[in-house]
């Protein structure tokens, strides 16, 4: 067998390929109708449409002043410019905390909000649904009643614990009323009550610890169900904007969601002034929970799909 005769049985299994390929390719095009086509330019449009507010936040920040308060308002920007990110960073550097002070605190809280949000609930969920405590329905029930209640009633009794804890001002008052929120533990729970009770029964008789079949066993299985819990931690903790007002009153310790609406206050003149600040804050605060959102957005989804079947 010469070189040539070789070359051409080395490319018939990749023109077989191709050509099942193609044929496979001419058969979704059959199933193609009117309908489908308009159903595909319907959910095109409908994601322009949901994709506008954020580009008119991208385009507003990025106005020169006098583009702002044109009549009628223009929705893209004409003549970009970064003036309102240094004018942002200079308002709040001149003040008697500077602007990375801020951020700090809004990093440091989310990130021990979220770890501490999946430990806890994580945690929580796994004893109450695969041990027999005495009560454990009474307790479950309790919790799902506290998901009747506005946030914002229970921060009353929250500042009482706080304040009596001698906890106000710190980092470790705001986390440890924000890392047992009811609505991420009920997801937990609902996803680890689907795990198998006789594969942890199996470890046990292998001689594991329950820390041990938590950790290695149980939570692997989880993770579609921890990647939308981390998706609402963090938005949820870093748009915060009324708890870090109720338990901080240091200048020190506030977080950028506070911060901002400082600059955002007053109005009149005040309120002109600060128009492409605010754009431009908004834009900053906006960005992290969008880029959360497409790391784990796959996660999420298969999250909602599956507690979707269960349901």
């Amino acid at each position: 067998m010469n070189y040539e005769s070789t070359k051409v049985i080395a490319k018939e299994p990749f023109k077989k390929r191709f050509i099942e390929k193609m044929k496979d390719i001419r058969r979704g095009f059959r199933h193609i109708t009117v309908g489908w086509v308009l159903l595909y330019i319907f959910m095109i449009l409908l994601a322009v449409f949901c994709l506008l507010p954020i580009v008119y936040m991208i385009s507003s920040s990025l106005k020169p002043y006098d583009e702002l308060f044109y009549y009628p308002p223009r929705f893209f920007v004409e003549k970009p410019t970064l003036d309102n990110f240094t004018n942002l960073f200079t308002a709040l550097s001149n003040s008697t905390v500077p602007f990375t002070r801020y951020l700090f605190n809004s990093i440091v809280l989310t990130v021990s909000i979220v770890a501490g949000t999946c430990l806890v609930c994580s945690m929580g969920a796994y004893g109450l649904s695969k041990f027999n405590i005495p009560g454990k329905n009474i307790i479950f029930s309790v919790v799902i009643a506290t998901l009747m209640f506005s946030p914002y009633v229970t921060r009353i009794p929250s500042f009482l614990v706080v304040s009596n804890l001698h906890l106000l001002d710190s980092y470790v008052g705001i986390i440890i009323v924000s890392v047992g929120a009811s609505g991420n533990f009920f997801l937990m729970k609902q996803f680890i009550d689907q795990y198998p009770y006789e594969l942890i029964e199996a470890a046990r008789i292998d001689g594991a610890g329950e820390f041990r079949i938590f950790w290695k066993i149980v939570m692997p299985a989880q993770k579609p169900a921890l990647s939308a819990l981390i998706v609402f931690s963090f938005v949820g903790s870093w748009n915060d904007y009324f708890t870090p007002l109720i338990f901080i009153s240091k200048q020190s310790m506030r977080t950028l969601p506070l911060a901002l609406q400082s600059l955002a206050g007053g109005a009149g003149a005040a309120t002109l002034a600060t128009a492409g600040i605010v754009a431009a804050a908004s834009l900053l605060m906006t960005l992290p929970t969008i880029v959360i959102f497409v790391i784990m957005q796959r996660k999420v989804i298969e999250t909602m799909t599956y507690a979707g079947i269960k349901g």
